[in-house]
């Protein structure tokens, strides 16, 4: 049975150092690609989740109850974490009687303290993403070197048997062309996860930023229901005083 000239075996076979080096470079850079991701894609799936617990944050009796609901949508919810950030500095600002952590200006350390969390929530979700966008920029260039050390093979082969026969250049050009899809076989999946992550992110960061200032608004201006009407509308309790 004859051998296929352009089978991947033989084509491995026939390869050298150089070539297989770039064959192996690829293979890693696929491999870290995809899992990349899956994982952020797993990531993605559950910061949604996360979101639509949000409803249940605000309808909840207390703060408390608010975060174990948040947490509800994951344990280590971006949206639970920043209410738990906002509640523990408001909690220090309670304590903090007497102490020079009290001089601060209450709001501008609210705003500081969500503004850390925010940074850190961004800087964890786009980890990854400079090794999907150098990978879908590199790997075409990649590839096309392996083209081009592909190509020099076949010229060689040709100078060596000097004639052009197929035989002789079957398996460098099949190399050749082999290599250039790989490249693009790499870049692309990578190119468009890198799209498709940022832009997720960039939706995920401003419903993260819409909920910060919720909770600063909260936390600072914010003032709970009370049952005495005297207490909610006192112009109109001393209106209705002097009248009688």
């Amino acid at each position: 049975m004859q051998e296929n000239a352009f089978g991947l075996a033989h084509l491995w076979a026939s390869g050298d150092g150089v070539s297989h080096t770039v064959a192996i470079a690829l293979l890693i850079m696929s491999l870290a690609s995809w899992y990349l991701i899956l994982a952020k894609a797993f990531d993605w799936w559950r910061m949604r989740r996360a979101a639509r617990c949000v409803g249940r944050f605000w309808a909840a009796q207390s703060v408390i109850d608010g975060i174990e609901n948040l947490r509800e949508g994951g344990v280590d919810s971006p949206f639970a974490q920043l209410a738990t950030q906002a509640n523990c500095c408001n909690s220090e600002f309670e304590a903090a009687s007497g102490r020079l952590l009290s001089r601060f200006d209450p709001a501008e350390q609210m705003e500081r303290a969500l503004r850390q969390q925010l940074q850190s929530t961004q800087a964890s979700m786009e980890n990854g993403l400079t090794l999907l966008a150098t990978t879908g920029a590199t790997a075409p260039f990649v590839g096309l070197f392996g083209t081009v050390w592909g190509i020099y093979h076949a010229l060689v082969a040709i100078g060596m048997s000097g004639q052009a026969a197929l035989e002789k250049v079957a398996g460098p050009v099949g190399e050749a062309l082999i290599m250039t899809a790989a490249g693009l076989a790499v870049a692309l999946p990578a190119v468009f996860a890198y799209n498709a992550f940022t832009r997720a992110n960039r939706v995920i960061m401003a419903d993260l930023d819409a909920f910060a200032h919720d909770l600063h608004a909260f936390f600072t201006v914010g003032k709970p229901f009370v049952a005495n009407s005297a207490q909610i509308h006192p112009m109109r309790a001393r209106a209705a005083t002097g009248a009688a």
